[in-house]
């Protein structure tokens, strides 16, 4: 990874941690793509990429990073972390992509097992679910 995506990383550490994504626009790219672990087709743009991250956090109880993985080749990342949906444990894992300037160009998003994964698409697709649909239909 480049110095610049590395330094992104970090504040993106910093702004999970204390649960206040306001800076994460800054640190996305404009037209970064966030793709769910429960559609298939993936939601383009910083905006529909901020929106799902700024809801998954206020869904998400105890949120936790465990490892990280760095891309020695090119500018990635991938962080595996666990939480709760609904008294259901989930694991997952944030593959996250960089650009040369260091701005997040796309996150994707694993979770298992299935049934906390669905917990989580019913507590998302109750707060955001057809904003989101509307966003990823103009793809």
């Amino acid at each position: 990874m480049n110095e610049a995506a590395r330094s992104t990383l970090s504040r993106w550490h910093n702004i999970v941690a204390q649960r206040d994504l306001q800076a994460l626009p800054a640190i996305v790219h404009p037209e970064a793509v966030f793709r769910s672990p429960v559609a298939h087709t993936p939601y383009p743009g910083a905006f529909a990429l901020c929106l799902a991250l700024n809801t998954v956090i206020q869904v998400f109880e105890d949120f936790t990073y465990h490892r990280e993985f760095l891309s020695e080749h090119d500018n990635s990342a991938v962080l595996e972390f666990s939480a709760t949906v609904n008294g259901k444990s989930l694991k997952g894992i944030d593959m996250i992509r960089f650009d040369e300037a260091g701005q997040i160009s796309e996150i994707e998003v694993m979770i298992r097992p299935k049934n906390a994964l669905e917990a989580l698409a019913t507590q998302m697709g109750d707060r955001i679910g057809d904003l989101m649909t509307t966003m990823k239909e103009k793809v």
